[in-house]
């Protein structure tokens, strides 16, 4: 199982964030990544700085013939086109954010780190994946993103709001 977290906080040329992640999901399946689930879309406060516009965050499962560093290549390529510019500060607002999280289990070094060196400690990561993949279970703790999740202070969990796509 392939996961993708996508998230965006500022408009893009697609429009506001939730019209770009729906946006991107059509440029994935257009780009050999095959989008087979994806949780619904939840409102999370931009971090670190909680004065930056909201972000808007999903999950998706895909599938895709393409290698992990290839595949990760194809986010970023999506990224730019949706107006994506990785600037510093690292967090800064962004108008489109694809992070491979996990693909098919596999643990490594990198290119890429895998899986995602902070996805458990994510609550707006953890939730949505929660809604595609109850199951899954992170390739080195073995936890499921529902135990992940409960790990989480309840502070950072409280503010993740699901929200009409």
């Amino acid at each position: 199982m392939i996961l993708i977290a996508l998230g965006a906080n500022i408009a893009s040329q697609a429009g506001n964030p939730v019209q770009t992640l729906h946006a991107a999901l059509d440029a994935l399946a257009q780009k050999d990544v095959n989008i087979a689930l994806v949780s619904q879309f939840y409102r999370t406060p931009a971090w670190p700085d909680p004065a930056d516009p909201p972000f808007v965050n999903a999950v998706a499962r895909a599938a895709t013939a393409l290698p992990p560093a290839a595949l990760l290549a194809r986010l970023h390529e999506i990224e730019r086109l949706f107006g994506r510019v990785r600037a510093v500060p690292r967090n800064a607002p962004r108008s489109l954010d694809l992070d491979l999280l996990d693909y098919d289990g596999l643990i490594q070094d990198g290119p890429p780190l895998l899986p995602h060196p902070r996805l458990a400690e994510r609550g707006f990561v953890l939730v949505p994946l929660n809604d595609v993949a109850p199951d899954w279970r992170h390739p080195v703790s073995r936890r499921t993103a529902a135990e992940l999740l409960a790990a989480i202070p309840a502070a950072g969990r409280a503010e993740i709001r699901p929200i009409a796509s």
